[in-house]
Order: C-alpha cells, then sequence, then structure tokens
C-alpha cells in the first residue's frame, strides 16, 4: 500500500515545462546565459554622474510572495495643489544588454511566465530576484519618471530621467489594502519609516485623481477571477480568486500614468516607439446584445464611456457574478497587441484604459516589451542613437505580441490543469456557469464554484458568450488540461 502524498506540484512543474517546449518557450537557461550572470559582480554598479535620489522615502507594493521588484514611487506636495510622484524603473538594462546571451534568452521568451506549477523567470533569478530587483535597503540604478498630477486627475507636466534609488519599504498589496480600508492594522514597515504613511495616503489620493479622470473618459472597470491554486504542501486543495484592492488600484493607476508618460516622451523626442493598443471590439454588436439582456441599451458603434457607465452599474448591481460578465466582455474586446507608432502617427490608443498614448515601460524584469522600451528612453535621455529603428520595432512588436498569446494559453492551460486535479473527484457532479466563448473552435463556460473554465462538448448548440446555462460534469483531463461539460437536462 502506497500512503504517499501526491506530489500535484511537482505534476503541474513538468507539465508546465511540457506545455512550454509546445509553444517555442525555453524553460531552463542556456549555458552561456548562466555563465554570463556568475561572472557578475556581486554588487551591480551605479553612475555615480546620475541624481542621488536615495535618501527619499521610496517603497513598493507588491504580491506577498514577489521578489522581481520593478518599481518604487515616492511623492511630494506641490503649493499649487498638485502632487509630484516620482516612480522609478528598475534598470535592467545595465546587467542585460541588447547583445548579450541573457536578452537573447529573454527574446526567446518575452515574458515571465507564472503557473501553478511554478515560474519560469524572463531573466535568471539572480537578476530578477537580487541585481535587477529594486530590493528593500539596496541601492540601485533606475529610470525616473517624475509627474505632477493635479486635483482633476490630468498629468500635467512629466519628464524622465536615471537616478540612484534605495527602497525604504517593501509593501505588500493585501496588508496596504486592508489598513487604508480600515479594515486592519499598519503594516509594521510603514510604521518603522518616518513620513512613509504620508507617503502612502497621498500617493493613494492623487492614484484616486487618476482613476476618477480615466473613468469618466470611458476606462473599463473589469474584475478578473482567474483562480491560484492552493496547496497543502504538494497536495492542491482549492482554487482562490485574486480580487482587486485598494492597494493593486493605487500601484495600477500610478502605472498607467507612468506608461503614458513614458510614451509622450519619446514622441516628444521624435522617436518611433513600442505601444500597447486594444483596439476598439469586433465584437461589438454582441457586447450590445449582452447589455440589452440586463435592460441596458448601448450605442450602435463602440463608446468606452457608454460600456463603462453599464459596467458600473451592473458591478453594483450584483458584485457577485460580475466577474463572470468581465469576462465575457474582455473575451469579445479582444486581445491587446504591440505596434509601433512614428513620429507624427496618430495613436490607436488602449480602448480598455480609456488612454490615446500608452506603452509598457514599468515592467522590465518581466516584460521584454518594457526593456525595449527602457533602453529606448535611456538612448533618448542620453541623447544617443536610438538603438532600434522602426523596422526593427515591427518585428519585435510581431514577435512580443505572438510570444504573449502563447505565453497567455500556457498559463491558461496549467490553470486548467489544476483545477482538472482539483475536479477529479467530481465526475457527474451539476454547476451552474456563464458561456465565455462560442464559434467554429468550440463552446466554452465557466462555472461559479469552484471558479473553474471548461468546453461543452454535449449539448452546446444555440449557445452564445454570455448565456447561463447548467453543466453536468464528463470528464477532467489533467495532463492536457481537458475539462468537459455537458449541458444538464433540466
Amino acid at each position: 500500500m502506497n500512503d504517499r502524498a501526491p506530489n500535484h506540484r511537482a505534476d503541474l512543474h513538468a507539465i508546465a515545462r511540457r506545455a512550454m517546449l509546445e509553444r517555442g518557450f525555453a524553460p531552463d537557461f542556456e549555458p552561456p546565459v548562466l555563465a554570463e550572470v556568475s561572472a557578475l559582480p556581486a554588487v551591480p554598479a551605479v553612475d555615480g554622474r546620475a541624481a542621488d535620489l536615495t535618501g527619499l522615502p521610496w517603497f513598493s507594493i507588491d504580491n506577498d510572495d514577489s521578489r522581481d521588484l520593478d518599481q518604487i514611487s515616492t511623492s511630494s506636495r506641490q503649493g499649487d495643489g498638485s502632487i509630484k510622484i516620482l516612480v522609478a524603473i528598475a534598470d535592467v538594462d545595465s546587467t542585460a544588454p541588447a547583445d548579450s546571451a541573457t536578452d537573447g534568452h529573454a527574446w526567446t521568451n518575452t515574458t515571465s511566465i507564472y503557473t501553478a506549477g511554478g515560474t519560469f523567470t524572463m531573466l535568471p533569478e539572480r537578476l530578477s530576484f537580487d541585481l535587477t530587483s529594486l530590493n528593500e535597503g539596496e541601492e540601485r540604478m533606475a529610470v525616473v519618471i517624475e509627474m505632477a498630477v493635479q486635483p482633476d486627475g490630468t498629468v500635467s507636466a512629466s519628464t524622465l530621467s536615471r537616478a540612484r534609488v534605495k527602497n525604504s519599504a517593501r509593501l505588500t498589496y493585501d496588508a496596504v489594502a486592508a489598513w487604508l480600508d480600515g479594515q486592519g492594522p499598519m503594516p509594521p514597515r510603514i510604521a518603522r519609516v518616518p513620513g512613509l504613511e504620508e507617503q502612502v495616503r497621498m500617493q493613494d489620493e492623487a492614484a484616486g485623481w487618476l482613476k476618477e479622470m480615466r473613468h469618466e473618459h470611458g476606462a473599463l472597470a473589469f474584475q478578473s477571477i482567474e483562480a491560484r491554486a492552493v496547496f497543502d504542501g504538494t497536495s492542491i486543495v482549492d482554487l482562490k480568486a485574486e480580487r482587486p484592492n485598494r492597494a493593486k488600484e493605487l500601484i495600477e493607476n500610478l502605472m498607467v500614468a507612468a506608461n503614458g508618460s513614458t510614451a509622450r516622451f519619446l514622441e516628444g523626442k521624435g522617436l518611433a516607439s513600442l505601444r500597447r493598443v486594444v483596439k476598439e471590439p469586433a465584437r461589438w454588436d454582441r457586447i450590445v446584445e449582452v447589455a440589452a439582456r440586463y435592460g441596458e441599451q448601448l450605442p450602435a458603434r463602440p463608446d468606452s464611456k457608454a460600456l463603462s457607465a453599464f459596467l458600473v452599474k451592473r458591478q453594483q448591481a450584483d458584485p457577485l457574478r460580475f466577474p463572470d460578465l468581465s469576462l465575457v466582455i474582455v473575451k469579445l474586446m479582444g486581445p491587446g497587441e504591440y505596434v509601433v507608432e512614428r513620429p507624427g502617427q496618430e495613436a490607436e490608443g488602449h480602448f480598455g484604459l480609456a488612454v490615446k498614448d500608452y506603452t509598457h515601460s514599468t515592467a522590465p524584469n518581466r516584460r521584454y516589451p518594457d526593456l525595449i522600451t527602457q533602453r529606448l528612453v535611456k538612448a533618448a535621455i542620453a541623447g544617443a542613437p536610438t538603438p532600434y529603428d522602426a523596422a526593427a520595432l515591427d518585428g519585435l512588436a510581431r514577435h512580443c505580441t505572438e510570444k504573449e498569446n502563447d505565453a497567455n494559453k500556457v498559463e491558461r492551460r496549467l490553470r486548467k490543469s489544476a483545477a482538472a486535479l482539483l475536479m477529479t473527484g467530481r465526475i457527474g457532479d451539476r454547476f451552474e456557469g456563464v458561456v465565455t466563448g462560442a464559434g467554429e473552435k468550440g463552446t466554452w463556460v465557466r462555472i461559479l464554484e469552484p471558479p473553474v473554465e471548461g468546453r461543452v462538448v454535449r449539448g452546446f448548440n444555440g449557445l452564445d458568450v454570455g448565456d447561463r446555462v447548467a453543466v453536468t460534469l464528463l470528464e477532467a483531463d489533467v495532463e492536457r488540461g481537458f475539462i468537459d461539460f455537458g449541458r444538464a437536462r433540466g
């Protein structure tokens, strides 16, 4: 008799590796990369000519288990009523330059991949967790984005420069959110740093201004129910849906503003740049139909303000099922992509964020497009020739978009494999769900509890995105990440 507990972690890790290889990813770092990184000095070099901003009260907020800290921020209140925000982005390029073996690996994967079987970092851990991470108490080089945020939510002025910085407190989303909402104590790291309480509250205020302005212009308020596997030792025991909170919104709103400021900085320098866009929804007609089921009328042509108002109303009316509606609308909107904006060209913009000028620049440890943008920014600051011409950026935009889509498929497959592990003992059970996809490739449903998505393989005729449906679990294939449902009778 074998009494050993199943090692679901190891099983999922093996599945993740196979899924990555199938999609053309490199799950392991090749010997030239490891040799290059091992030869780096124990302490990263700093540029003595750069501004010394190490004395400012910087802090980071991230997930409890995050070790690749890409950005920190600080602020000050100005005489005209605005709040000056400084966002420091880790200088990854200095340690992973464009002609390095490390950069070659980063180009191959283009992103860190986060799965239930473990995290596959874009850069070796010695870089992303140490030498290029803005760790607490350690001096690092950074690209600093300075923004003047007005009470009406506009960014009236911004500039970018290089500087030396030092993170004074590594904070976490859940603890900060509970404290800001009056539901928990002040995090000890805030209490021990003089002036940090004022810093966090000031940046929360500025983030609120930015959020309100964007939502007035039609930014869409989605709520994801992507679930994280919960383990007891090596065994999966539950799926926990990630929820938004005030601290996450604080960082999100500052990063959206910082990315917009970066895009405008490059435009002002007359440089081609890599932009992140979400075009007007191709299936707007179906979004209109979904809204009509709730008694709401949307315009015939895509309108982010009208869609935003509908989403806000539904979130207030039915917060429990709002994540399912969010998923339906996200699927109908279509994916984001990277495109090149040339000098003088009209920006396509980001429909979901209600912004015209937007790039990815704030996570160079985790995303290759951000590292590309950092190289463009550093060259512009130095007055040096641009490291990428528009033609090179076109190829990079296509490559990064393709690999991001592939990474999403790997992560989704591992979420399904984790879900299949959890569901193997529930064959034949009945669940309530919502249709999240319907087309030539199949019909998909997300059940409400536990938050699991699968394919409807029986009784799917007539179903479309947004429909409510009762289903029965028919099969759960852990290796392939397949969860099959049949439409329930009665």
